[in-house]
């Protein structure tokens, strides 16, 4: 009923997406965490407080990462390309 390699390239394209964004989103709940556990130390109940921190380190995980996200996109891309073309 479907065909083997659709089914193929939906499942790589979704792990390889939870690949690249693990980290980023590690980053930011930690950082979250991390900042939750000082408001409530210090007894700070300001919202805004977590924003702009977790902000701060999730682009600069970006930045970090971005020659990895890269080449992982680029051999997906070929993977995909020579399962795509007969």
């Amino acid at each position: 009923m479907y065909d083997e390699s659709l089914i193929y390239m939906v499942r790589e394209t979704l792990i390889l997406t939870l690949k690249i964004i693990l980290p980023i989103l590690g980053a930011g709940v930690l950082v979250g965490l991390l900042i939750s556990i000082f408001q409530s130390v210090t007894s700070i109940q300001d919202q805004t407080l977590t924003f702009v921190p977790k902000i701060v380190v999730m682009l600069a995980v970006v930045v970090f990462l971005t020659p990895w996200i890269v080449a992982r996109l680029f051999d997906f891309t070929s993977d995909l390309l020579w399962v795509a073309l007969p």
